[in-house]
């Protein structure tokens, strides 16, 4: 069930996003080559716990596994839910960061994927071009129209330009629980309800050098892609008004 939000709980939603995308200002720089993954989502969670919110992923999934940190660091062909270790970066990586904030209930959600130092002309070609395709997926949710347009703008873009769309993993509705309802897929699949006042969503375009086929390591979480080539990923939490649509995370200088 789709659940929409009034203006009230969306402001608490933005108040969310602002501290999600705040960390994230600071957090950039402190990425770079010999970090190792561990020490970020140490900071990360100091970050927040300093700010007066709560990791919205540590501790998500089930009982039995669950997530183990408060911030996904997914590094090269890793598409989504690495998770931090002693692993150092290393000049040439692209590092993908996915984290969310709990603040007094409400959640945000925001990722991005960093080049470290120089990386190769494929991965920037593959990074500026998913960031687009974000870009585009965004100016597609307008009130009124079909949620899968979002998906006709990010998979359109993506196959132009010759990149594989991640088809098992896709964004989400997201604001009081970390993954509501509706599913927000990167390609044309599944139901197709109208977007309108009250809806917040996480667009997360997944985009692949090659294949869009993924697979889960052994730690239950890690996706990777299947044929072991790069991957981006870059996401925002917007909201749907009548008259417009608003980035509730902030657009950063990268």
């Amino acid at each position: 069930m789709i659940r929409l939000k009034n203006e009230k709980q969306i402001d608490g939603i933005r108040t969310s996003c602002r501290m999600l995308s705040a960390m994230y200002r600071e957090l950039i720089p402190l990425v770079k080559a010999g970090v190792e993954t561990i020490e970020i989502d140490r900071w990360t969670r100091d970050w927040i716990k300093k700010a007066g919110g709560k990791p919205a992923f540590l501790g998500y999934g089930n009982k039995s596994n669950p997530f183990p940190a408060a911030i996904c660091i997914s590094i090269n062909e890793e598409v989504i839910h690495g998770i931090p270790a002693k692993r150092k970066i290393a000049g040439g990586d692209l590092v993908s960061l996915d984290c969310g904030i709990n603040l007094g209930g409400f959640i945000s959600d925001q990722a991005l994927t960093l080049e470290i130092g120089k990386v190769s002309a494929e991965a920037r070609r593959l990074n500026r071009a998913t960031r687009e395709c974000l870009n585009r997926g965004i100016a597609a949710a307008r009130a009124g129209d079909r949620l899968l347009m979002i998906a006709r703008a990010v998979s359109g873009y993506a196959q132009e330009e010759g990149f594989g769309v991640v088809r098992d993993f896709c964004g989400h509705g997201v604001g009081f629980d970390i993954h509501e309802d509706p599913s927000v897929p990167n390609y044309p699949h599944g139901p197709n309800p109208r977007m309108g006042r009250g809806l917040v969503i996480a667009i997360e375009p997944m985009i692949n050098l090659g294949t869009g086929d993924v697979e889960i390591l052994e730690d239950g979480w890690t996706v990777v892609t299947a044929d072991g080539r790069l991957s981006s990923h870059w996401e925002h939490t917007v909201a749907v008004f009548p008259d417009h649509t608003e980035m509730l995370t902030e657009a950063l200088e990268i």
